[in-house]
């Protein structure tokens, strides 16, 4: 039973993470129809500031900064990069392509500067612990799941009550009808590329603290566990975000748990587990757990 418990909290952490993730892809799916493959380094780079600052600002300082340097990063990519034609979402195919060579030329960078070293966020959980019933919780655990819960509650908040989450809705309905009504979808898009980019940066922190060793230049690739959390709950459903994040999260968490028993599928089946999931269920609901059909006019 404390197995058990212990992978539950576990899952709900990671899943939580991967929310923030899967919810960056989302955003920018619903604003410009873009996949974007390069949200692991805009991950890793949040990281890397924070790495780097937090001896000069404290945790506090260093991650806004790098919340809002990779925010302003991944605005500038769509801005200067993505949209020189113009937000047109019929080049959404070519532009995803694109994101694949920022996301190397990023990662090459990065890894450039990092190296072989493990690098400390300067997190104030730390290695600390914190007994619930029979369960032993890493601290950066719990916060993880605080802090993302708030946050994604004010991303949905954002997506329901602002006039920006209004234009959102309105360009990922029908964008011809969002642009005949004044909606500035250069502007929508810009945007929803920024809140992706903060969010992966703040997803960073939790991704690297304990029990993870710290912040290296892979960390970026475990980010892409959650685009099949993003895909298993619809890609333009941020609900459905959150639910395939959960539902990756806990499936990485007990597979990880329990392979001792799960050794006749090979050592690495934790790391596949979660493309599995996703394909189990795309083979019974291909526009995912939150997706709708989508109906066409002849």
């Amino acid at each position: 039973m404390t197995a058990f418990l212990d992978n539950t909290l576990s899952g709900l952490a990671l899943g939580a993470v991967y929310a923030l993730v899967a919810l960056g892809f989302v955003v920018i799916f619903k604003a410009s129809g873009v996949l974007n493959f390069a949200q692991g380094s805009l991950l890793l780079f949040g990281g890397y500031l924070v790495a780097v600052l937090h001896d000069d600002l404290g945790f506090a300082g260093a991650l806004a900064v790098a919340v809002l340097a990779t925010g302003v990063l991944a605005g500038a990519v769509d801005r200067l990069l993505l949209q020189r034609g113009g937000p047109d979402q019929a080049a959404a195919p070519v532009q995803t392509i694109v994101t694949i060579g920022i996301d190397i030329v990023l990662v090459t960078e990065l890894s450039r500067r990092i190296g072989g070293d493990l690098l400390s966020l300067g997190d104030p959980w730390g290695d600390a612990v914190t007994e619930v019933g029979p369960v032993t919780v890493a601290d950066s655990r719990i916060a993880a799941i605080a802090v993302s819960a708030v946050v994604i509650g004010a991303v949905f908040a954002l997506f329901r009550f602002t006039p920006w989450g209004l234009s959102l809705r309105a360009a990922a309905e029908d964008t011809e009808a969002a642009a005949l009504m004044g909606v500035r979808l250069s502007r929508v898009r810009m945007l929803a590329w920024c809140l992706a980019g903060a969010l992966a940066a703040l997803a960073a922190v939790f991704l690297a603290a304990f029990p993870a060793p710290g912040l290296e230049r892979t960390t970026g690739q475990i980010a892409l566990k959650a685009f099949p959390a993003a895909i298993l709950g619809g890609m333009a459903s941020p609900a459905g975000a959150l639910a395939g994040s959960l539902v990756i999260g806990l499936t990485e968490a007990f597979v990880a748990g329990y392979q001792s028993d799960l050794h006749v599928l090979g050592e690495g089946v934790g790391d596949v587990a979660p493309y599995a999931v996703m394909i189990a269920v795309l083979l019974v609901r291909p526009t995912g757990l939150f997706g709708a059909k989508g109906a066409v006019r002849v």
